[in-house]
């Protein structure tokens, strides 16, 4: 067998990674539901895929607290995040808040 074929039970959904990976939208939103009902101000960030990742949704509370998943698609991510009912915005054209930024400095510094 070659050094690149995988031994073990393969999944019918799709790659595991990569931005055709297979997503399990169904944890993504009890994830994404538990973050936005256990904090305040949450914004979703739609991010657009790149070579090793699928789109993402990326939340964030009031005080920069994050949250990332992959969201498979554009339009699932926009339509996932309108579902939870917070405001979403396209990362390439707003950037990432400040908060954001600064929450993650100071979990760097606790540390």
């Amino acid at each position: 067998m070659a050094w690149w074929k995988r031994s073990g039970k393969r999944s019918d959904r799709g790659p595991s990674d990569g931005p055709n990976m297979a997503v399990d939208q169904q944890a993504v939103r009890r994830h994404f539901t538990e973050f936005t009902t256990s904090r305040r101000g949450v914004e979703a960030y739609v991010e657009p895929p790149t070579n090793v990742t699928a789109t993402t949704v990326i939340l964030i509370a009031y005080d920069g607290e994050w949250t990332r998943r992959a969201a498979g698609s554009r339009d699932a991510a926009f339509a996932l995040a309108r579902s939870l009912e917070v405001p979403v915005y396209d990362v390439l054209q707003t950037g990432y808040p400040n908060r954001m930024r600064e929450w993650n400095s100071r979990q760097r510094k606790k540390q």
